[in-house]
């Protein structure tokens, strides 16, 4: 069963007599089965109804009696768990300077052995290796890691692994076409990779290569044997390896005499991308990073925001998540990653388009392969003769495997049950799995570690790799725990929302203070909000096969109007007309076009 979940009262007082809107007061009862979930990134906004416990809620259509915005920011930041004055006021005002290695937990003594090993490099004039990620969190990382030790006369080169080739992480192949490529190799560091790469450490080792690691995916029980471990779970890897950076930065003249932090930004990419809390050390870290985004001067990010037709001062994270990030992940999906790479560090500007140029592309064809694999998989769930499981396992010698994460992610969506998609090999499997709410997914998949070759990753997204005569065995394994493990609550899509306001208390002040909470993403959500009893006075479709509606709501006997757009409900248009009276939940939005802005809702859910 579907629900809203409102989690805070909110009460209005007009003039002195006590209109009380009740946000407990309504349990939200679904209309529609798991089979019947609407598509696409709304698909959490399902039709719903309600059954009342109380009817006492306020109809007055105007703003003669407004709210106090204090008591509305207070339960915004009560919803967050952040009560006292003081967490408060380093929410609203955090300091970079207090985001630190001791901060963020990463171990003092392994910290300073790195940082030994790596200036004995650099004055023994040995060769280093920075071996990343082909994700946004590995470029960025990789990015900064070479730019700063290549800043102190390091003997440094930068080295992405190829998805297919190679595969994730540090590994034996890695290493030997390192070796076959670049002579003489005495130290690599990882960025956003390493953790679990034990066999790879040991490899390494005995051919006289010493490992440094900076990781921040969770280690495994054993962890590997390398010189040095820079790790924590608290920030993405580019994060871990900014700080890092940070060091040789407070302790070499050099780099004290370069100009501004030209890789804050980086940092905010990735921490955006990789989907990281958002939250202390990310947050102040996304915070500062967008500031020094929209100020950027490197010609690469530059010119691929041209080919996004994206507008530099105004980004924020929903155009990193949705614009950059997919662009930047491209190259690795379906070709290789060192070219988004090339495009972050290019000093030349016609270099810069081109590459720009050759990122966008590659992302349109990125959408098709996604786009006709999430259609294979999606059919194949609904056209299956048995009832659908707990957990999802699809798996296919035509997926490729630069885009099975993404499709994991659509299958949730469309079915919300954890998902694991795979592609089929002629010898191994690559698997990437994406979750629900409360359910582990890397602890889940580590319990099958006697049918796996590797595993990685985190509760929410992971991946393995498994021989493929071991397919099947491992399908029913994993069917099986999953049944046993996954409560049916956990398969219950829920709509956190923040409280319940009238309709006509939308304004500029209100956007403004709700602003207040931004930069918003994981675990700091956009402030949701519900109205009831609000009329559709227009309603169209909007977007590609009508896939949008764009609407305008008021109130009975009342001036009031807005306008709103509901992304991914088109097919839902039949459930409601104009003339309607409806319940709506919904974020505030500030729609700028051709010069103007006005507020607009962003609609999450509709209910007749």
């Amino acid at each position: 069963m579907k629900k809203w979940e409102i989690q805070s009262k909110f009460k209005v007082q007009p003039f002195g007599s006590a209109q009380v809107f009740d946000s407990e007061a309504f349990e939200a009862v679904s209309l529609s089965t798991l089979s019947s979930r609407p598509k696409g990134p709304q698909a959490e906004s399902v039709a719903q109804t309600f059954v009342p416990r109380t009817q006492s809620r306020g109809t007055r259509g105007d703003k003669s009696s407004k709210f106090k915005v204090e008591e509305l920011v207070r339960l915004l930041f009560q919803n967050r768990g952040i009560k006292t004055k003081k967490e408060i006021d380093k929410f609203l005002n955090p300091k970079l300077e207090n985001v630190t290695t001791d901060s963020v937990g990463i171990n003092k003594k392994q910290l300073q052995k790195a940082i030994k090993r790596i200036k004995k490099a650099i004055e023994d004039k040995e060769q280093i290796v920075v071996f990343g990620d082909y994700d946004v969190d590995g470029i960025c990382g990789t990015a900064i890691l070479w730019e700063t030790l290549h800043a102190m006369g390091a003997k440094v080169t930068p080295y992405i692994p190829h998805r297919i080739d190679e595969g994730y992480g540090l590994s034996l192949t890695g290493i030997s076409n390192i070796k076959n490529q670049i002579a003489k190799i005495a130290l690599i560091i990882t960025v956003d990779n390493g953790i679990v790469a034990n066999e790879a450490v040991d490899f390494a080792n005995k051919n006289n290569i010493d490992v440094i690691i900076t990781d921040h995916h969770v280690p495994s029980k054993k962890m590997p044997n390398a010189y040095a471990i820079v790790h924590t779970t608290k920030l993405c890897g580019t994060g871990v390896a900014y700080l890092l950076s940070q060091e040789f930065k407070v302790q070499s003249e050099k780099l004290k005499m370069e100009k501004g932090d030209t890789h804050l930004e980086l940092v905010a990419l990735a921490t955006v991308a990789d989907l990281v809390p958002l939250i202390g050390a990310n947050r102040t870290l996304v915070k500062f990073g967008l500031e020094k985004l929209q100020k950027t001067k490197r010609v690469g990010l530059l010119e691929l925001f041209k080919e996004a037709v994206i507008n530099l001062k105004e980004i924020r994270t929903y155009e990193i998540g949705h614009i950059i990030a997919p662009r930047l992940n491209a190259m690795g999906r379906l070709e290789y990653a060192m070219d988004s790479l090339r495009l972050l560090c290019t000093k030349n500007a016609d270099r810069a388009r081109n590459l720009a140029s050759k990122l966008g592309s590659t992302n349109k064809e990125r959408q098709r392969v996604t786009g006709e694999t999430v259609s294979h998989a999606i059919d194949g769930i609904k056209n299956q003769k048995e009832k659908i499981k707990k957990l999802l396992f699809v798996a296919h010698e035509s997926y490729q495997q630069g885009v099975i994460g993404l499709v994991a992610g659509k299958l949730v969506e469309e079915f919300y049950r954890p998902a694991i998609v795979l592609s089929i090999g002629e010898k191994y499997s690559k698997a990437s799995a994406r979750s629900v709410s409360g359910f582990n997914m890397i602890e889940f998949i580590r319990g099958a570690s006697e049918l796996l070759v590797d595993a990685g990753g985190h509760p929410m997204a992971a991946g393995f790799t498994v021989e493929t005569v071991k397919l099947i065995l491992l399908k029913e394994m994993l069917e099986k725990k999953a049944h046993k493990l996954i409560d049916e609550n956990m398969l219950t899509r829920l709509l956190r929302i923040d409280m319940e306001i009238p309709l006509f208390y939308v304004d500029t002040e209100l956007y403004n203070t709700v602003q207040k909470l931004a930069p918003f993403g994981m675990a700091n959500p956009e402030p949701t909000f519900v109205s009831r009893n609000v009329v559709i006075e227009d309603m169209r479709f909007v977007g590609r096969e009508n896939k949008h509606l764009k609407l305008k709501f008021k109130i009975k006997n009342s001036e009031f109007r807005i306008e709103a757009i509901a992304f991914g409900m088109g097919d839902r248009a039949s459930e409601f007309h104009v003339g309607d009276s409806v319940d709506i939940a919904y974020t505030i939005d500030l729609n700028k076009w051709n010069g103007s802005q006005k507020l607009q809702l962003k609609i999450r859910d509709i209910k007749p």
